[in-house]
């Protein structure tokens, strides 16, 4: 019980799409759209934990790009998944080369709360997003762009899942 209102509070805070993250909250996580190939719906404590880690990824959204930021007025690609990942309880690796090479694959779809790993000619190599739902991702994309919700891109090097066991 305790989960669902911190949950429930979190979906408010993420206004304007307060709704629809409350309908993820409420209806279950297993009710989004599948992206890719078919695999099972998480744990139904994973759910909370997906549902906490996205609501904050959203709620990020307008906050302007800086390198090596973490949160909570800015963010760069890593720092802010690595922090919508702690606000859901689940430590992560800060660095998105760390998230791909410390996190468990994913080996069925992608589903919301996985990161999806790109290369990128940036200081780092790589770029870090997190899917959510609808093919859609909230990342943190550079300099100049605010922390943003779009299309997922394919040609991604990987996608891990936090919090699953590899």
């Amino acid at each position: 019980m305790a989960v669902l209102v911190v949950v429930t509070v979190l979906a408010a805070l993420a206004a304007p799409h307060a709704g629809t993250v409350r309908g993820l909250v409420v209806g279950g996580l297993a009710e989004l759209p599948a992206i890719g190939r078919l695999g099972r719906a998480p744990a139904t404590g994973d759910r909370a934990r997906v549902a906490r880690a996205v609501a904050f990824a959203l709620a990020q959204r307008g906050k302007p790009y800086r390198w090596g930021a973490q949160g909570p007025h800015a963010f760069d690609c890593s720092g802010l998944t690595w922090a919508a990942w702690r606000a859901a309880g689940v430590t992560i690796p800060r660095t998105a080369a760390g998230q791909l090479a410390g996190l468990p694959r994913v080996r069925d779809r992608v589903q919301p709360g996985d990161l999806l790993i790109y290369r990128t000619d940036g200081p780092s190599r790589r770029h870090v997003a997190m899917v959510v739902g609808r093919g859609r991702m909230v990342e943190a994309l550079g300099r100049g762009i605010p922390v943003r919700s779009t299309s997922i891109r394919g040609r991604w090097l990987g996608a891990v899942r936090p919090g699953a066991s590899r």
